[in-house]
């Protein structure tokens, strides 16, 4: 499992990894889609536009933290863990996973999308949307909490693929890569 995190990771890392992609891009809380929606039928929405931008550009930079993470969690792996996973559901591996390592993962990665979101210009953003729209008829309340939102939205995303490569090793053989995987799915 730590060759498929680490694949992973390099996709949702990537510029575009959470931005591009359908299947986990982080779009903005629903309060601020709901604006968004409005703006744009006014030709005003650019500023919330950009932030969604920002959101998934700081997903992706705080991602790379997580990569250390999968790497200590497959270290401490009991035989018994390995034989669960086996035993278990077909994502028992990711389930095991993301109970194991939320709550690392979220001390790791919240410092870095913070800053991420102030270097972006995200928090900026966000502030001059409020203080240009938040006071408009037909626009809901703005306040929104973007780092929780990102880092659950990460993480699911994170989860999203960690699921995917786990089905394709218990699926295809030749995704059984390291010497643990052959022993743990020889059965």
């Amino acid at each position: 499992m730590s060759i498929g995190s680490a694949r992973v990771i390099d996709q949702v890392s990537a510029l575009g990894g959470f931005e591009s992609d359908g299947a986990i891009h982080i779009p903005l809380p629903e309060n601020l889609a709901r604006a968004q929606k409005v703006l744009n039928r006014m030709g005003m929405s650019n500023q919330l536009d950009e932030l969604e931008t920002r959101l998934n550009r700081a997903a992706e930079t705080a991602s790379v933290k997580a990569r250390d993470l999968f790497v200590t969690a497959v270290d401490e792996m009991t035989i018994d863990d390995a034989m669960k996973i086996l035993n278990g559901p077909e994502d028992s591996a990711t389930q095991y996973f993301r109970g194991r390592m939320t709550p690392d993962l979220l001390a790791e990665m919240k410092p870095v999308v913070d800053e991420s979101l102030a270097e972006v210009g995200a928090i900026r953003t966000y502030e001059n949307a409020v203080g240009q729209f938040g006071n408009m008829p037909l626009v809901p309340d703005l306040r929104a909490d973007l780092t929780t939102h990102v880092l659950d939205l990460g993480l699911d995303g994170i989860f999203h693929y960690l699921a995917q490569e786990e089905a394709a090793i218990r699926a295809n053989p030749a995704k059984r890569t390291t010497e643990l995987l052959q022993k743990v799915f020889a059965n």
